[in-house]
């Protein structure tokens, strides 16, 4: 038999084989649902004491009863510290598992009490319905632990088909865009004093983070000598960082129109590349008019649920930089959509960074030109993922995908003293 002979029957060989198994794979119905489990984790960790305690501005501020003390650093001192994290388990009659986490306590009281029985022998490759059908279950699906509890869902379905492929979910959602995604490091606790920002600000810079988010200390409660301190902030880190890294600024819901108007004239001169979270999410006229009122882009979107919210926002004009959060908007299905929708609008989504894996393997599967970054919360993160036993940690402020099934996330025996399933139900 020659060569083209042999081809041509090898292929014709093949080809039954290769149907079957496509048809194996999407075949509806081929794995259930079988149950649900909420992992708790725990063990120890080290942990420096006495330093990057920094608060940040919040809307109770405006009473002087819950406005803190000024800030100071204390004598750094190495302490062990207990510590524990939920992950959230899909199990199927197959025995393939979906894994995601960690995850808040409410989003697994709501999975645990009111998901559980729902989801028993669904079909978990069917995301679309399954999500559609979560948000219909509920009168308040639309907004707070009910959506969180969506988010996890969602994100350890598709952890599930990452699995199930033997892929990773940046793959499934039609990714890379590109490898390694760029980090901005978001510096959340570290001290406002300008010496100390000077400091760590630079040392950012010379680890290659070309993006830098602060978080503001003060507001209307502080009166002008707090509204000087803020403009004092974006003035120290232009001057230490120069003109070759962007800076962002997080008012965490903690201002009014007129304040945030005062400080945006003040700091245009400055660049910020935004100014995020100004107000409280309902206030959609306040973003309006901020945004009208100057040049600095306004953020918001960490406590946006859903793409109707995102919609609303986008419609009237209120943000330039979309900040949803794929562990509370509705997981990784409605990121994905979000992301659809900013592009119509030529507006970024850049996820809000609560934690990293979903927000990571959406960016990796977008355009850089919709969504160009994600956030490393430099400090949370060091120990976020104590029990995992692959780390995202960003090398020259980039980090590379991981190439493993799903998520891609393996707890690490070492670091896991002990694991039990817990439940409220």
């Amino acid at each position: 038999m020659n060569r083209r002979v042999f081809a041509s029957a090898l292929a014709a060989a093949a080809a039954p084989l290769r149907v079957q198994a496509f048809q194996n794979v999407i075949r509806p119905g081929r794995l259930k649902i079988s149950g649900l489990e909420i992992l708790r984790l725990q063990g120890t960790r080290q942990t420096t004491a006495g330093i990057n305690r920094q608060h940040q501005v919040n809307p109770l501020h405006i009473y002087a009863e819950h406005r803190p003390k000024p800030y100071s650093e204390g004598e750094p001192r190495q302490i062990t510290q207990s510590a524990s994290a939920l992950y959230f388990k899909i199990k199927t009659d197959q025995g393939l598992e979906g894994l995601y986490g960690p995850i808040d306590r409410e989003a697994a009281l709501v999975a645990d009490q009111q998901l559980r029985t729902f989801l028993a022998g669904k079909d978990p490759l069917a995301g679309e319905t399954l999500w559609d059908q979560l948000h219909r279950l509920n009168r308040h699906s639309r907004r707070g632990h009910f959506m969180m509890a969506i988010s996890a869902v969602d994100n350890a379905l598709w952890d599930l088909r990452g699995r199930y492929f033997n892929t990773p979910v940046y793959r499934l959602l039609g990714g890379p865009a590109r490898n390694p995604v760029e980090a901005y490091a978001s510096c959340l606790g570290f001290s406002v004093e300008p010496e100390a920002v000077r400091k760590v600000s630079v040392q950012f810079k010379n680890q290659g983070f070309r993006n830098q988010k602060w978080f503001l200390a003060y507001g209307p409660g502080d009166d002008r000598e707090g509204l000087a301190k803020n403009v004092g902030l974006v003035k120290n880190l232009r001057e230490a960082l120069g003109d070759d890294v962007d800076i962002m600024f997080d008012a965490f819901m903690g201002w009014n129109l007129d304040y945030a108007i005062a400080w945006a004239k003040r700091v245009e001169p400055y660049r910020p590349r935004w100014i995020e979270e100004a107000f409280q999410a309902d206030k959609i006229d306040s973003f309006v008019q901020l945004r009208r009122a100057t040049s600095v882009p306004v953020a918001s979107g960490e406590h946006f649920y859903g793409r109707w919210e995102v919609q609303h926002y986008l419609k009237a004009g209120a943000v330039s930089v979309v900040q949803a959060d794929p562990e509370w908007c509705g997981g990784t299905s409605e990121l994905v959509k979000i992301c659809a929708l900013a592009s119509v609008y030529d507006a970024q989504v850049i996820p809000h960074g609560h934690s990293l894996h979903a927000a990571l393997h959406v960016v990796a599967s977008q355009s850089p030109m919709t969504c160009p970054l994600v956030e490393y919360l430099v400090n949370k993160m060091q120990s976020y993922y104590l029990f995992e036993k692959h780390q995202l940690t960003p090398i020259q402020g980039r980090i590379a995908l991981p190439d493993r099934p799903g998520f891609g996330i393996e707890f690490d025996p070492a670091k896991v003293e002990k694991q039990t399933v817990v439940s409220w139900s």
